[in-house]
């Protein structure tokens, strides 16, 4: 999957993902806004039977005009963490109140559209340093 990428930290390995796409010009304060309103999804990734499988860390997003890109990082496996976060009702929300302002239309209700808007929208990390590697 591209952007992400396992970097080693003292405690554990986590890896990352960055979504980069485009709002409508005129819509940026708005969407600035659905960000930060947006709700905190539950960090503890879990599998079907209610075993923890992985953890959200951080999320940023930074916006440039009309550009969004959103990074997240995790602990655990991408499918799982996508999986966990196609559930969250809070990830639910803000994406489906981004919708009107998308430059493209996207589909995030079925597994083939959400796997469309990764592969279009994933970047690629080049490189990650931290402290005391």
């Amino acid at each position: 999957m591209p952007g992400r990428r396992h970097v080693r930290t003292m405690h554990a390995v986590s890896n990352f993902l960055a979504l980069t796409f485009d709002i409508k010009p005129g819509s940026e304060q708005t969407v600035e806004q659905l960000f930060k309103d947006s709700g905190r999804p539950n960090h503890d990734v879990r599998d079907r039977d209610g075993n923890p499988v992985g953890r959200l860390l951080c999320t940023n997003v930074f916006m440039k005009d009309q550009t969004i890109v959103r990074v997240i990082e995790f602990d655990g496996e991408f499918i799982s963490v996508a999986r966990h976060m196609s559930q969250q009702q809070e990830v639910r929300e803000l994406e489906e109140a981004l919708d009107p302002y998308l430059a493209e239309p996207r589909d995030m209700r079925s597994p083939a559209g959400a796997a469309a808007f990764f592969a279009s929208a994933g970047m690629r990390l080049v490189v990650s340093r931290r402290a005391g590697s």
